[in-house]
This record gives structure tokens, sequence and C-alpha cells, in this order.
């Protein structure tokens, strides 16, 4: 008769594998990390892993997604904030994009992904349009301080300028040969030039 496996198991372990997953996806990207690997950082052997996620890539589905929903919550944090004024939001959220995307470089990829394989995954409610800051750059428009433009614009140039580098990291990597170290410098250097960058295209000219 074939052996039995025998796997103890305890509330602290699935815990274990996914902080050591979320660790090696970051540093070495979802391809490059073996679940093997995985198991040697947690601590565990690999049958245990295979018991509570049986593949690499149900795991890292797992985790893009937490990561996408702490994402989201960080976001509706800024937008919501009453207490900053309008430009401060839009440099909160550069900031935050660039840094959330600096630890967790794969979630653009994996998010475009999903929304198209797998939209249910990411229904998750939102709403930008409902938000504190859009009452305060209606209320910009209305003063005349700012263009009056269609607020998706807006999204979509802070968006588009923030995550579209972290999508289009792996083509810079290999036409540009652009290091690590060299993307991180590039990265953080936009998270100053971004807002100013949308000041001067909401700005009114007098």
């Amino acid at each position: 008769m074939p052996q039995k496996i025998s796997i103890k198991t305890d509330g602290s372990a699935e815990e274990k594998i996914k902080a050591a997953a979320r660790k090696l996806f970051t540093q070495k990207g979802f391809s490059a990390t073996k679940t093997r690997d995985i198991a040697n950082e947690a601590g565990i052997n690999l049958a245990l892993l295979n018991y509570y996620f049986r593949s690499k890539e149900k795991l890292f589905e797992i985790i893009m997604l937490e990561n996408i929903g702490h994402f989201f919550q960080g976001v509706l944090l800024i937008v919501n904030d009453q207490t900053s004024d309008f430009y401060k939001k839009i440099e909160s959220l550069v900031d935050f994009y660039i840094s959330r995307l600096t630890d967790n470089p794969d979630v653009p990829l994996f998010v475009m992904n999903e929304a198209r394989n797998n939209p249910e995954n990411l229904s998750i409610k939102f709403n930008l349009m409902d938000s504190y800051f859009m009452i305060q750059f209606m209320e910009e428009i209305k003063k005349g301080k700012i263009k009056k433009i269609n607020p998706i614009h807006l999204m979509i140039n802070i968006l588009g300028l923030t995550i579209f580098p972290f999508a289009a990291r792996p083509m810079m990597k290999k036409i540009r040969n652009i290091s690590e170290e060299e993307f991180h410098t590039l990265m953080q250097e936009r998270k100053k030039m971004v807002p100013e960058w949308i000041k001067l295209m909401l700005e009114v000219k007098k």
C-alpha cells in the first residue's frame, strides 16, 4: 500500500508561506521564484505549501489580489482626506502609487491580465468619481483656477504617468539596459516631476 503523507498544519503556516512568497516574488519576480524557494524561505516542507496553495500560480494570484485590495484602501484614504488640498492630494497619490509599485512591481501587469481574463476578481468598489478629491477638483474649476476638463482625463494622466513605467519596466530593462538601481532612481525622481507636470497641464494660462 502507498504510504500516506502526514501533514501537520497550524494557524501561522499559511501566513508564513504568503509572507515568504510575497518577499521572493518582489525580489526575484514570478518566473524566477520556485515553489521550493518559497518553502525554504518559509521554513516549511514543500508538501505543506502544496497542501495550502496547490501551485505557484494560485499563490501568486492570492497575494496579488491581497496587494490590490490594500492598494485601493490606501488610495481611498488619500482621496477622501478632507484635511489636504487638491494639489497635495495629487502629490500624495503619485508618491503612494510609486512607493507601492516599487515594492510590488508585478502588480500592473497582473491587474491588466486579470482585467482581461478574470474581471470579476477586480470587482472592488472603488469609485474615485464620488471621492472628496473630485469635489475639490470641481471647486477648483468653478474658481477658474484650473481648466474645465473631463475628470476622467485627470485620472488617466495620474495613473498613466505613475503606473505605466512599471508596466513597461521589463521592456525598458531589455531595450535600454536599465538596471534595477537606475530604474529605482528614475521612479524616485518621478515622485516630484509628475505632480509638477499635472499642475502645468491643469493651470489656466493668463
